[in-house]
């Protein structure tokens, strides 16, 4: 992973430039810095979907409804792999921040996963984004590396067929190779999950909400995510748009 992935595509960069902007923005109009200790994450919404169920659709428009950023699967490892971005963002953590951040790492990271520094970053990249402010991640196993009993997390599922078919559609390939692309990618997630986290991956339980998306649109799929969002009072009445 280079450090510059995240520069070589001129619309993650700036996206990524603007969340900086108004970061360090924020913390230097606050004299205290940082969130309540208490707070421990900001309010925050995962999105776990299988390749071709749409989770991309999903999390913009209820990033564009609430006002979250959205950190997709592209984002978290550009992030992840960007050393100095990631020391920026650092820059913008206060002392009760960083201790808390201190805190959960450790209990997160098993000392036999350290030497793996992919995931170490991505725990710390997912970590600092959720001290940050209300955010939408996609994918990357966030709803298990953020607190147990904070947010809100959600799986999109769908039959094996229905996203081979989607798969097709977008990236302009055959349902066959879709299929063995969408199986492929799944392994490989699975065996991520599997491996970082022990347990299985297709543990609904993980999940607050699961949403079969053969059977509802994308629009529909975000009304069931706000209205179960505002029964379990993580966002009020009507959300900022």
């Amino acid at each position: 992973m280079t450090g510059r992935l995240w520069s070589d595509n001129p619309a993650l960069s700036r996206f990524l430039e603007k969340q900086m902007r108004n970061w360090e923005l924020s913390h230097s109009q606050r004299p205290g810095g940082g969130l309540p200790s208490r707070g421990e994450v900001a309010q925050f919404l995962t999105i776990g979907n299988i390749v071709g169920a749409g989770g991309n659709d999903v999390a913009a428009t209820l990033g564009e409804e609430l006002g979250w950023p959205v950190f997709d699967r592209q984002i978290l490892t550009a992030m992840a792999g960007d050393h100095e971005l990631r020391a920026r963002l650092y820059r913008t953590m206060d002392e009760r921040d960083l201790g808390w951040f201190e805190s959960i790492f450790r209990a997160l990271m098993l000392e036999e996963f350290r030497k793996d520094d992919y995931f170490h970053r991505l725990v710390e990249t997912v970590l600092v984004l959720a001290r940050k402010g209300p955010a939408i991640f996609v994918g990357r196993a966030a709803d298990l590396i953020l607190p147990e009993g904070k947010g809100f997390r959600v799986k999109l599922i769908a039959s094996l067929e229905y996203c081979a078919g989607s798969f097709a559609s977008r990236n302009n390939t055959t349902p066959a190779e879709a299929r063995r692309e969408v199986e492929r990618i799944e392994a490989e997630r699975r065996a991520f999950i599997e491996h970082h986290f022990q347990i299985d991956a297709y543990e609904p339980t993980r999940f607050d909400l699961l949403i079969n998306v053969e059977r509802f649109t994308t629009r529909q799929a975000v009304d069931l995510i706000l209205s179960a969002m505002r029964l379990r009072g993580i966002l009020a009445d009507s959300p900022h748009r």
